[in-house]
């Protein structure tokens, strides 16, 4: 096995699979699928910034191992339309604009519109469940799913060299809202035909038995509305019309109207109730800006913000930076569960509304949400019904894959055909036989403001002492003939100590250490703002246990 960023010319016949994604991680879930110089994509999503990744917007799959060969990609097949998994589009289209998109009417009306606000006009396959496309050397049969949003797809992937079962998100809700279930029998169907590779979501694969129904949270929404004396406000994600869904009948069971907040709710809602997945009784939604005219126990707001994100709807709403305010005799419900890294965040929402006086429900005290994702007795049906050869658990932090693969075990997939690999594992498939052959290098991308890509690990580091340290700068003139100090040094202070008189003690200590390196014949000045930030470094750590970032300037007179 060879670990490299130069992948070696595939074999004819060959199937290579790389995850350049969404392992080891909840998020940015992407993968490549190359045979006989053709290159399929399955999603294209975005991952969310934890709090050691200040100032990032958002984080996309690594492409270098198939930017230089867009030419090849005979489409982008998007198996539902959460940012997870359609989020990073936008910027892979940026370099190439006419790749195919590919997946369910809802899924693509969701990624067009994100592609509208980057001025692309996309080449799209609308698809729906038992349609059947060749796509170059790929035979694509998709496959309906449920999962908590609607329209989602499995794909069957048919080539020349084996066949692979891709889920994409979903689980077995056997009483769905929307009466879409997941399509066992054509799982089934294929199973008998032979599927070489299953690639299953693991998001709850450590989660024993099956994920609850949706139609239980109705009942408890609408419960928690009418003992509410006040206004009410649910953060869900923006996407999860489900959920839209269910707030809206628990408003209207309650006289009470409803108010989308946040851009991209109400644009997703928007694009949901015309295409006639979000059923809105006349009348209902009202415009937020007008809500706040309606007496408090007549309106429900529905907001971004399930997750903490700074400049989203709920934390504004937490920090009093909003027009809407909530105290007591309102309610908060938190209608989602917590991303892996979030947990932090979440709750200092939690606590910041609590300390307003409003009621805060959530999924740790009441029934308001349930998982999209297959609990581990639902992914053992599938691996009895399917009977892969091979299982490569995708979609999950590396104890979700770990689950998955023991749970691919139980149902008989040996051992040494279950692959727990991380994002860049090069698969290769030949004759229906299924290998690791290498590893390339996979780094994060970040998408700072308006640059892509330009950010580093080393840059976030920075920050992260910036933030957490302060920083010290000190400039300096030495006379280039002696080493006697002309001017300063002068120390200057951030998020560091309250005094700059701290720095008294270390002048004599900086002004001694340039003196003896001129003398030594040290006349280079990036040598001598060396000797600075040693001399200072030692002294700010053995004194004040503490390791800010110095920046020392240096010049000759």
């Amino acid at each position: 096995m060879t670990t490299s960023t130069e992948l070696p010319k595939l074999a004819k016949g060959t199937l290579r699979i790389i995850p350049l994604g969404g392992l080891g991680e909840v998020g940015r879930n992407m993968a490549t699928f190359e045979i006989d110089g053709k290159i399929l994509i399955v999603d294209c999503g975005v991952l969310f910034p934890e709090e050691t990744q200040p100032g990032v917007d958002l984080i996309l799959p690594d492409i270098d191992s198939v930017k230089d060969r867009l030419d090849d990609v005979v489409g982008i097949v998007l198996t539902h339309g959460h940012e997870d998994h359609i989020g990073g589009v936008p910027y892979l289209l940026r370099l190439k604009r006419d790749i195919p998109l590919i997946g369910s009417e809802l899924t693509l009306a969701l990624v067009e519109a994100k592609l509208k606000e980057h001025r692309i006009k996309p080449f799209t396959l609308t698809v729906e469940e038992g349609q059947v496309e060749q796509l170059g050397p790929f035979r694509l049969e998709f496959v309906a799913v449920n999962h908590s949003i609607p329209d989602a797809l499995a794909v069957h992937i048919t080539t020349a060299a084996g066949t692979v079962l891709h889920t994409g998100d979903f689980k077995m809700d056997q009483l769905p809202l929307d009466d879409r279930l997941t399509d066992l029998r054509a799982f089934a169907r294929l199973g008998e035909e032979g599927v070489d590779l299953f690639m299953a979501d693991s998001t709850n694969a450590e989660v024993p038995g099956f994920t609850p129904t949706e139609r239980a949270i109705g009942p408890v929404l609408s419960d928690v509305i009418s003992k509410t004396p006040g206004k009410v406000v649910v953060a869900s994600f923006s996407s999860h019309v489900h959920r839209v869904q269910q707030v809206i009948d628990a408003a209207v069971e309650n006289g009470r109207r409803v108010a989308l907040m946040g851009r991209s709710m109400v644009r997703n809602m928007g694009i949901a109730e015309d295409l006639g997945y979000l059923d809105v009784p006349e009348g209902v939604l009202i415009d937020h800006r007008k809500a706040v005219n309606l007496p408090d126990d007549k309106i429900v707001f529905m907001s971004t913000g399930s997750q903490g994100e700074p400049m989203a709807v709920l934390s504004r709403i937490a920090a009093h930076n909003h027009q809407i305010e909530v105290g007591e005799g309102d309610t908060v419900i938190l209608a989602s569960s917590l991303i892996p890294g979030n947990e932090n965040s979440v709750f200092r929402i939690i606590n910041a509304l609590i300390k307003n006086g409003a009621n805060v429900v959530h999924k740790a005290n009441a029934n308001v949400h349930v998982s999209g994702h297959a609990s581990a007795g639902e992914l053992l049906y599938c691996y009895n019904i399917i009977e892969p050869e091979y299982a490569m658990p995708v979609h999950g932090e590396f104890r979700h894959l770990v689950a998955n693969a023991g749970i691919a075990k139980q149902s008989g997939v040996p051992a040494e055909n279950t692959f727990v690999v991380e994002n860049g594992a090069v698969l290769e498939m030949r004759d229906h036989q299924v290998r690791v052959v290498g590893q390339i290098d996979i780094g994060f991308v970040y998408v700072d403001g308006s640059t892509v890509g330009t950010i580093t690990d080393a840059d976030l580091k920075d920050r992260r002492i910036l933030a957490e340290e302060g920083f010290i700068s000190i400039f300096t003139v030495v006379e280039a003939a002696t080493g006697n100090i002309v001017v300063g040094p002068e120390i200057h202070a951030r998020g560091f100590a309250p005094e700059e008189a701290v720095f008294d003690d270390i002048i004599p200590g900086i002004q001694k250490a340039l003196k003896e390196a001129v003398e030594g014949g040290t006349r280079d000045q990036y040598q001598l703002s060396q000797v600075v930030r040693r001399t200072v470094g030692r002294w700010v750590n053995t004194k004040l246990k503490r390791k800010p970032m110095i920046i020392p300037v240096v010049i000759e007179a």
